[in-house]
């Protein structure tokens, strides 16, 4: 079902933007692909790393569940039922919110931090492989520029 009012324009894609969207599109795939595919390898799936990376650099190793959500774009049930399986590996636990009784933090566990660390070298080792190692160091900043801009949600067009 279409949400356009009638009489709505469709401002289609020319050649060049079609391709650079294509591009684009290939490019977050394949690289998403591969890293998952070695981080994998090592036991982890790419939520996993990211609950653990975001974790460790946040004081007391902890964070609500809801701004880890927030940070990871998806919802508080769907990284409830994630955090559930991690709890079982030993990898995070939960400690109830004072704040928020509905709320509670997830804080990296001992076992979560060691595995982080065991798994750091080969998930950096796949990004340089996949990405950095493959770009000049005006490609790296072309492709920070570029990823600020589109990290902003995008102002609706009257």
């Amino acid at each position: 079902m279409s949400k356009r009012s009638p009489g709505e324009t469709v401002r289609w894609l020319d050649a060049d933007e079609e391709r650079a969207w294509r591009a684009l599109r290939r490019m977050m795939i394949a690289i998403q692909s591969r890293t998952a595919h070695d981080l994998a390898a090592i036991g982890l799936s790419e939520a996993d790393y990211e609950v653990l990376s975001t974790l460790s650099e946040r004081p007391g190793r902890t964070s609500t569940l809801h701004e880890q959500a927030a940070k990871m774009g998806w919802s508080r049930s769907r990284l409830s039922r994630h955090a559930t399986r991690m709890e079982t590996r030993g990898l995070v636990r939960r400690e109830p919110d004072p704040d928020d009784g509905r709320g509670c933090y997830l804080v990296l566990t001992e076992h979560g931090m060691e595995t982080l660390e065991d798994a750091a070298p080969a998930h950096l080792e796949s990004v340089r492989r996949h990405v950095i190692d493959r770009l000049s160091p005006a490609d790296l900043s072309a492709l920070e520029s570029i990823a600020r801009k589109l990290e902003e949600p995008a102002c609706s067009r009257s």
